[in-house]
């Protein structure tokens, strides 16, 4: 095996029996959700709410606070990766493809859990996932200023995107109808995947 390029990483996972999981190098194990993983999902995502309510105080709005979908329902479209510690499934991934593009549609971990790195890991695999998928962009929509929202994936190379897809142009005026913007600036992000189709 030759040497990596400077700035080069290798993303392939690797299997790890032991663990049951698909182990990415980052070392956070991370794998494609379980039917009986699909219960725990809509609790994560709402476990959330509290650190919106906190950051944004009085710019809260109803959306946010809104019960998430059953992850039986997210299952329904597309790919839905989990991170587990110690067997406990902490955070997810919800990886779709509108229009053949991949979108990150819904990224959740358990605040307990936070700032170890899970949520960065759970996006590099969604990276990989699209990239073996055979796409070379993954984009998202996020609030621009928010510390673990547009800062957070800026620190994993996405840019902000200004000439957006149609699929995007749907999802901003949706998200504008629901409310989302009152809330802070949203914007349109995007990755580029090596390898790519």
């Amino acid at each position: 095996m030759g040497r990596e390029a400077p700035g080069v990483v290798d993303l392939a996972p690797r299997d790890d029996e032991s663990h049951g999981a698909r182990i990415y190098p980052w070392g956070m194990p991370v794998r494609l959700a379980r039917p009986s993983d699909l219960r725990h999902l809509a609790a994560i995502e709402d476990a959330g709410v509290p650190m919106f309510e906190e950051y944004l105080g009085d710019a809260m709005v109803p959306v946010l606070a809104s019960p998430a979908p059953a992850g039986v329902d997210r299952q329904l479209s597309g790919t839905l990766l989990v991170a587990a510690d110690a067997g406990e499934v902490v955070g997810f991934a919800h990886l779709t493809f509108p229009d053949g593009y991949a979108h990150l549609d819904q990224l959740s971990v358990l605040p307990e859990h936070g700032r170890r790195g899970i949520g960065a890991a759970l996006v590099r695999a969604v990276m990989e996932e699209a990239r073996w998928a055979g796409h070379d962009r993954l984009s998202l929509t996020t609030y621009r200023d928010v510390p673990w929202n547009g800062p957070f994936y800026a620190r994993l190379g996405f840019v902000e995107k200004h000439r957006l897809e149609p699929f995007q142009e749907r999802q901003r005026a949706h998200e504008r109808e629901l409310g989302l913007d009152d809330a802070g600036a949203r914007t349109v992000m995007e990755v580029a995947l090596d390898g790519g189709r």
